[in-house]
């Protein structure tokens, strides 16, 4: 059992019986999904939409070598650079390179989960430069040095009344202070360090081939501020962000919000396509894009999991899944929680340690209904659970089970042979442990299903 795994049950252990998270989480998803059916509403023929957003990304992810190759000829027209990083050690290394090159002491961040992948903020602690998240949600986590719970809504295990607690214990703010009040004084404090900061560092929810373009959505304008006033932009992003066209825009912004957080369209919609020209008042003189393969080229060798590439971080997979709302987003130890994380961090980031993950679903199929680029979430899964069987990932005790198992499923005298007394006493045994210190235990009755069933078709 790998130490991944025995953090795993052992926070899922107490975050599953605590009832103030699991009020507090019940009752912001249950804001998403009522936002979430009106947003829906604006579609004609929602089905069709998706349709059309999965064979997009299908045929990108089937091609993506060219989109890439068509995008990095068409960015660099615009004067930026493109610095393809293999994993998070090059990205830092090439960072601290441009950090050194015009001595930085403050770096502003928008809102970017590639960057918590690659742990990022981290890595320049020791560095003695300022980094600051200035979206509200990632500021909050990162004021009680926390990671982000969801892959949209950090802070979404936090009540109000919780973040007011923590802003008066790092600020001395009214402990009573409204979320209006709370976001005016934040609003104040960014100002400020927006103006100091060397480096803006985004992510991109889009990379746009045909133009050249980096897509960036928003609610609060902190992106466009982290670009705006910076000497240097640094974008961050996966290699399988690809979209064909700007003209594909409209359908993946407006799926994306809709999904993501039940709105039409989110506020702020910006395309990047290099620094400030001659002629241009603002911008940064520099920018960057730091394409990231950090083992997604590992994923696009497999032939079913593949697919998961095509997904838009939209969030719906983690808030209609019955097992997230449960163990909630920090019980998976890793930057992609929830069905969509379980499918692809063991392949960032290790089988042996995180295969767990791909087996700590319930198969609902919820997860598969709601996305929005209709990937197969929760078959997924399944073949990741059949990939790690066969390489012999999983324990001599499971497979020893599965085969019994097996077995007798495939042969009921096996199951009819033991009576009622062996088959409980065998249940006490094995499971106890594992059962019983949460439900009363199974009790097998004397006749099975299958006895009595022949002894009434027989009275007929």
């Amino acid at each position: 059992m790998s130490e991944e795994y025995k953090k795993f049950l052992e926070k899922t252990e107490k975050i599953s019986f605590d009832k103030e998270h699991r009020k507090k989480i019940h009752f912001n998803i249950s804001r998403y999904y009522s936002a979430v059916e009106k947003g829906k509403k604006q579609y004609s023929n929602l089905e069709l939409a998706k349709e059309r957003a999965s064979k997009i990304k299908k045929n990108v992810i089937n091609d993506l070598e060219n989109y890439l190759t068509e995008f990095e000829a068409n960015f660099n027209k615009g004067g930026g650079k493109i610095i393809w990083a293999q994993n998070k050690e090059e990205v830092i290394e090439k960072v601290k390179k441009i950090i050194e090159k015009h001595n930085v002491k403050s770096i502003i961040k928008s809102k970017s989960m590639t960057t918590e992948e690659i742990d990022f903020n981290e890595s320049f602690e020791k560095e003695k430069v300022e980094i600051l998240e200035t979206d509200l949600g990632e500021y909050i986590v990162q004021l009680d040095n926390e990671k982000p719970y969801h892959i949209v809504t950090p802070a979404m295990h936090k009540s109000k009344e919780d973040i007011a607690e923590l802003f008066n214990r790092k600020f001395n703010t009214p402990i009573d202070n409204t979320p209006e009040q709370i976001t005016k004084f934040v609003r104040k404090l960014l100002r400020e360090k927006f103006l100091e900061a060397d480096i803006g560092v985004t992510g991109g929810n889009f990379i746009i081939a045909d133009i050249g373009g980096i897509a960036v959505t928003e609610n609060e304008g902190n992106a466009l501020l982290s670009v705006s006033f910076p000497k240097i932009h640094i974008v961050i992003v996966g290699i399988e962000k690809i979209i064909p066209s700007i003209k594909d825009a409209d359908l993946f912004w407006s799926l994306l919000s809709t999904y993501g957080t039940g709105q039409k369209i989110t506020v702020y919609n910006t395309i990047l396509r290099g620094p400030k020209k001659e002629d241009e008042i603002d911008g940064p003189e520099e920018m960057y894009v730091f394409l990231l393969d950090n083992e997604r080229t590992k994923i696009l060798k497999l032939k079913e999991q593949r697919r998961a590439l095509s997904c838009i971080r939209c969030g719906a997979c983690l808030n209609f899944c019955p097992v997230y709302k449960n163990i909630g987003g920090h019980s998976y130890g890793s930057t992609y929680s929830g069905p969509i994380g379980s499918i692809i961090t063991p392949h960032l980031k290790g089988v042996e340690k995180y295969k767990h993950l791909s087996f700590s679903c319930s198969l609902c199929g919820k997860c598969t209904q709601e996305c929005p680029v209709k990937i197969d979430i929760h078959k997924l899964l399944l073949f990741n659970r059949r990939d790690f069987s066969e390489k012999k990932y999983s324990k001599k005790t499971e497979n020893i089970t599965m085969y019994a198992y097996k077995k007798a499923m495939e042969n009921r005298w096996m199951i009819d042979a033991a009576n009622s007394k062996i088959k409980n006493f065998a249940l006490n045994t094995l499971f106890n442990k594992s059962w019983g210190p949460r439900r009363e235990m199974l009790v097998i009755k004397e006749k099975s299903f299958n006895k009595r069933w022949k002894e009434e078709r027989k009275k007929r």
